[in-house]
């Protein structure tokens, strides 16, 4: 596994840093760095991996199949009443056989397909490779590292424009969040270490290295993004502290039961009254303003969207159709409004219940856990940042956020069954 492992750590290394910087190529060597990983720990399970990883995925193991499977399926040829309007276009016009594809744009959609298969392929890699506690914690630290090099970037350029170059603000808001809830888990570890008669000069440095990420990150949240960037953040941070009153307060099931009812139900009523701020589709009332002549073309582009979407990644060559000024991209205000328009319900739905399945399997995992129970947390409240952004930005639908999320999942869902 050590190879796995390596390459785990370049996937999320490279991918980060490079797109961070503005590199074209990150992605593209995280990809590859992924698949190296794949081949790797194909080559090198045992059967305790594999039924590890059947255990970490027995929350919802169809779902990590049906997402590529269904961008998959876009590609398929079908019938003209089924395929998107501009192959029967095209037939007419040309004539040939009348079948077309689902999306509107073959590459695009087969570019999505690959960078779908990666993600899982992450995610299974990671599931396996952090079984063991020391690995899973380097992994915390390149994660909760990098994270915040982000955040550190977005403050410093908002600080000094002439001090660092421009970093994309929706890659580093999304970043940011994540390094909130993994620099929190680094303070928890080294809170453990040094409960557990660890070096207490190694546990301190630890913990102010967490505690300075989380700074940082913290200060690109809620002091550079929006609102409701901040606000999906502040949900996040608010889970893992209602996992750490559940465990350190010893609660019974019944009390943990109702306390976590009562989070669920204040974050509906803050979601709902977000909601209610503003009109139109309820996919864009979260996302950031856009303009009124941008926001009547996203919304006739939504409502024209059928219930398979227009394909995987085509969001920004569909939307020409919808603009006055084709010269000019439209981009995704949100990952959601994205994942609609590219999936249709359909897949907004699966992608939905899959994060949904995810979260409540961390959730209880950090409260069976031991003491390693900051995992599991801080992937869950990873989650619940990513499920509450997705609404509000687009970061997410970055190669960099994508391979990070992955891993981050894939720890947690790992260490949430992990013995070792």
């Amino acid at each position: 596994m050590s190879l796995a492992y390596f390459a785990l750590i370049i996937a999320v290394v490279s991918a980060s840093v490079l797109e961070i910087a503005g590199a074209k190529f990150g992605a593209q060597l995280g990809m590859m760095a992924a698949a190296l990983g794949l081949l790797a720990s194909a080559a090198s399970a045992q059967k305790a991996d594999f039924e590890h990883y059947l255990r970490a995925t027995s929350w919802g193991r169809w779902i990590l199949v049906a997402i590529p499977l269904g961008i998959a399926l876009q590609l398929a040829p079908v019938g003209l009443g089924v395929a998107h309007p501009i192959w029967a276009s095209t037939h007419d016009a040309l004539g040939g056989l009348p079948l077309g594809f689902i999306t509107a744009d073959i590459g695009l959609t087969l570019n999505a397909l690959l960078q779908a298969v990666v993600a899982v392929s992450l995610l299974g890699v990671t599931m396996v490779v952090v079984r063991d506690r020391s690995r899973a914690e380097l992994v915390l630290f390149v994660l909760s590292g990098t994270t915040a090099l982000a955040a550190l970037a977005m403050d410093l350029h908002r600080l000094s424009p002439g001090l660092m170059a421009a970093t994309p603000a929706d890659l580093a808001t999304t970043m940011a969040g994540f390094g909130i809830m993994l620099n929190m888990a680094v303070m928890q570890l080294a809170a453990e270490r040094a409960e557990t008669r660890h070096s207490l000069p190694r546990s301190i440095a630890i913990g102010v290295c967490g505690l300075l990420g989380a700074l940082v990150s913290a200060l690109a949240i809620f002091g550079f993004s929006s609102a409701n960037s901040a606000i999906a953040a502040g949900f996040g941070i608010v889970l893992i502290l209602l996992v750490l009153v559940i465990r350190r307060l010893d609660l019974s099931p019944l009390a943990a039961g109702a306390l976590a009812l009562a989070g669920l139900i204040g974050a509906a009523i803050v979601l709902t009254f977000l909601f209610e701020q503003s009109s139109g589709l309820a996919l864009l009332r979260l996302a950031p303003d856009v303009g009124a002549e941008t926001k009547a073309a996203l919304e006739r582009m939504l409502a024209d969207t059928r219930w398979f979407g227009a394909g995987a990644g085509t969001f920004s060559a569909v939307a020409r159709i919808y603009q006055s000024d084709a010269s000019e991209a439209l981009l995704a205000p949100s990952t959601a409004t994205a994942i609609f328009a590219d999936m249709g319900w359909i897949g907004l739905a699966v992608a939905g219940a899959a994060c949904v399945l995810a979260l409540a399997r961390l959730f209880f995992g950090a409260l069976q856990r031991g003491r390693d129970s900051f995992f599991p947390t801080a992937a869950a409240a990873c989650l619940l940042f990513a499920l509450v952004q997705s609404l509000a930005g687009p970061g997410l639908l970055r190669p960099a956020a994508i391979l990070c999320f992955s891993v981050i999942v894939g720890l947690g869902l790992s260490q949430s069954v992990s013995s070792r």
